[in-house]
């Protein structure tokens, strides 16, 4: 066993004492205040007791979902339904039908229970390992005496009673810290496995969860989609048609004056000509608006670059996507438009000097990850920029993540399941 792997087994049984001390002192107050505060619903105290205690449970639980993703990489899901927030009696009274009637409330008192018991057993078991070589060489080196003088004791299977017993507890203890090198990271992770097959959602749950969200996503794709359509006939309206009605204009006076004054007529000409050329240039640009060329022709590689060529700052794009190998149209063109907002406040917003996109594909999923070194503060579900984009790719079932403490770095970091052609 290598030094890593040794560290990395101490450290898991450093870890399992903090965990059944958690299990043991969180797991069994919460339960026990939880269940009590709902017992006493019917007399009224209850209805604003329940809510708090059960908020309680589900920040512990969230806090246990935490540490077994840091600690052993156990992904545990959550599918807690929102909470109403109304003041007074009657939103307290809401909130506490709300929560009683969430599965996922039951799921983690059920979860607790087992936590307090199996959970802590699990849990204790890398400290226990790694902790009985001390006490068996302590008997061995001499303690064995007044534990015979008391009639013996018992170190596990082997009653202690003599020098030769103390170093048979000394040999079990040391093969017991042996063992804990191997199993105890595996022992770490199954306490997290036991609570994810506990505290994880059924497949109704995350059914309805998954409906719910495709509701809210269509919603929001047709609220973008309406909110397109009334640029475009803006952009139409104020700009080319308007253009374009004035060129009909020019070209009419310009046949009644062809004939009387030239010269006029000539002036007129090249003013419609200009217009004409405006028109066209802003009719590209509604275009490339609603899909550019280059994401058309050439891909989302090549498209990403090319916005980061137009951009003032210094800007690196990492490229990590198979050859020749493309997402869907609309998948592309999501990603796209937001690498564009990404970047666009980099530059605004960020006050940054440097810029960098990363694209790759990995486990069925498009990754996109955009980092400047602005001033940081960025935060997604604020009603700005990146709630925008957060929303659009939920279309997709597309996640946005942000790490942008204050003075930076940001890192932005957006994923969309999709397969490649």
């Amino acid at each position: 066993m290598n030094a890593t792997k040794a560290r990395e087994a101490l450290l898991a049984g450093v870890r399992g004492l903090a965990l059944a001390l958690v299990s043991m002192t969180g797991s069994v107050l919460l339960f026990t205040l939880t269940v009590v505060s709902i017992g006493l619903i019917p007399v009224g105290i209850g209805v604003f007791a329940a809510p708090l205690f059960i908020e309680r449970v589900r920040a512990h639980a969230d806090f246990r979902r935490t540490l077994a993703l840091s600690w052993s990489g156990v992904r545990i899901p959550s599918a807690y339904r929102p909470v109403p927030r109304r003041p007074g009696p009657a939103g307290w009274a809401a909130r506490c039908t709300t929560l009683l009637r969430d599965p996922a409330t039951w799921r983690d008192l059920r979860w607790m229970l087992v936590d307090m018991t199996a959970g802590f057993g699990i849990a204790l078991l890398p400290p226990v390992l790694l902790a009985y070589v001390a006490y068996g060489w302590v008997i061995a080196l001499g303690v064995w005496r007044p534990i015979a003088d008391a009639g013996g004791d018992w170190f596990l299977f082997i009653h202690v009673t003599s020098q030769q017993s103390g170093y048979a507890a000394a040999a079990l203890g040391t093969a017991l810290f042996v063992l804990g090198l191997f199993v105890n990271p595996a022992l770490l992770r199954g306490h997290f496995q036991l609570a994810r097959a506990l505290l994880s959602p059924s497949r109704e749950a995350e059914l309805a969860q998954r409906v719910d969200r495709l509701t809210e996503t269509r919603h929001d794709a047709v609220d973008t989609s309406a909110a397109e359509l009334r640029r475009i006939e803006r952009d139409l309206h104020d700009g080319a048609q308007a253009r374009l009605v004035a060129m009909g204009m020019n070209l009419g006076t310009i046949e009644a004056l062809v004939e009387k004054d030239p010269a006029q007529a000539k002036r007129l000409l090249a003013t419609a000509r200009q217009s004409s050329a405006e028109a066209l240039t802003e009719l590209r640009d509604l275009v490339r608006g609603i899909h550019p060329p280059v994401l058309a022709e050439r891909g989302l590689a090549d498209a990403v670059r090319a916005l980061a060529l137009r951009l003032p700052v210094a800007t690196e794009v990492s490229v990590d996507l198979p050859d020749r190998a493309r997402a869907e149209a609309p998948v592309e063109s999501a990603a796209y438009f937001a690498v564009s907002e990404l970047l666009t406040n980099a530059v605004k917003h960020a006050a940054a000097d440097s810029v960098w996109v990363d694209l790759s594909y990995e486990a069925g999923a498009l990754r996109v990850s955009v980092g400047d070194n602005g001033r940081g503060g960025a935060e997604a579900g604020a009603g700005g920029g990146l709630s925008g984009v957060e929303r659009r790719l939920g279309t997709f079932d597309g996640v946005l993540a942000v790490s942008s403490p204050v003075g930076g770095p940001t890192l932005v970091t957006l994923e969309i399941p999709c397969a490649l052609s």
